[in-house]
């Protein structure tokens, strides 16, 4: 198994201590873990197919809505008490 080092912040390094604590692990096994799962992710994103935009996300819910105004900022009226109490 290759050996390599990195430098954490104090805050960084607490905080993988407690989730390796917490998962019964070392640390070492939990940042592999970590970093497998963000390569895995990162290689997904590059095709396209794991990451979406919100609109890819909504895009069945858009225009979803009748009879209601097309645009709401389009009229300064349905702003008209827009922020205040």
């Amino acid at each position: 198994m290759a050996v390599i080092s990195l430098k954490l912040t104090e805050a960084l390094d607490a905080q993988l201590t407690e989730q390796a604590h917490r998962r019964r692990l070392s640390k070492s096994e939990l940042v592999r873990r970590a970093l497998t799962a963000f390569l895995q992710s990162s290689e997904q994103g590059v095709e396209g197919s794991a990451r979406q935009s919100a609109a890819d996300l909504l895009a069945d819910l858009v225009g979803c809505c009748e009879d209601g105004p097309v645009d709401l900022s389009s009229n300064p009226a349905y702003m008209s008490d827009f922020g205040t109490l």
